[in-house]
């Protein structure tokens, strides 16, 4: 579904390079877990697959489904089924959920064939995947992340996710913040979400969110590359040891540098 390619990218406005060669490929149906150090990249990364206009990419591929989708802009990304939760979820004052929600649903419709959903319908489809987030109805008429706590904010995140069904969802630390009643709630909706159809890329520090989510491959980002792969065992190793043992590692091999 997602092959990278010796990616490279500089930040646009000073040309401060961050990725630095970074290789990766995810499959449908499978959970990929990045973890590293603050200021790896890992991030960035996630950005620069879904299309933020902050990056430049120098070299490299970024493959969906076979296409190259470099040139594409951020909304023809989303049409195509890539999905962002990102870090920092943005407040948009004066739009709520439900108005948000329905016109992305519908643009995504319209740009894959489907017909819309008008209001009555788009309400009732709403209303079932309230339940993944443990929501009630009057979550939808609030602004958008406007007054949100850290955790309603996170969890408006996966709610988004639930409704536009997105094939490719790229969740940057969607565990930071989180209550541990909140961070199983979202990893519950995150689990009922992903299927056999579909891939997910989480971004995190900590071991925690993978207590409740089994990733396929764990992969270790450091200085702007991937130093290394495993299983859910690696995280395990990065809990006890840190990022001190992997670092020293990709230094000796030339790695992130």
């Amino acid at each position: 579904m997602l092959e990278i390619k010796n990616l490279h990218v500089i930040v646009e406005e000073d040309g401060t390079e961050i990725l630095k060669g970074v290789n990766l490929t995810v499959n449908k149906g499978e959970i990929h877990a990045i973890m590293g150090p603050n200021g790896s990249g890992k991030s960035t990364l996630a950005k620069v697959v879904a299309g933020h206009p902050e990056y430049e990419v120098t070299e490299g591929e970024i493959l969906y489904n076979g296409e190259d989708i470099l040139e594409l802009d951020p909304d023809e990304r989303a049409h195509l089924g890539v999905f962002l939760a990102f870090q920092y979820p943005v407040e948009v004052p004066g739009v709520t959920n439900k108005i948000l929600l329905r016109e992305s649903y519908n643009t995504i419709a319209e740009s894959r064939g489907r017909e819309e959903l008008d209001p009555l319908e788009f309400d009732d489809y709403l209303a079932k995947k309230l339940e993944l987030v443990d929501q009630g109805p009057e979550f939808l008429d609030r602004a958008v992340n406007t007054g949100f706590s850290g955790g309603e904010k996170k969890r408006n995140e996966i709610f988004q996710m639930a409704v536009l069904e997105p094939k490719l969802s790229l969740l940057d630390e969607t565990d930071s913040g989180l209550d541990i009643d909140a961070l199983r709630i979202v990893a519950d909706g995150i689990k009922k979400l992903h299927g056999e159809d579909d891939a997910v890329v989480m971004i995190t520090h900590y071991q925690r969110m993978l207590n409740y989510i089994t990733p396929d491959y764990v992969h270790v980002m450091i200085g702007g590359k991937i130093v290394k792969s495993g299983d859910k065992d690696l995280a395990l190793q990065l809990e006890e040891k840190g990022y001190e043992w992997l670092e020293s590692y990709a230094s000796v091999n030339g790695e992130g540098k």
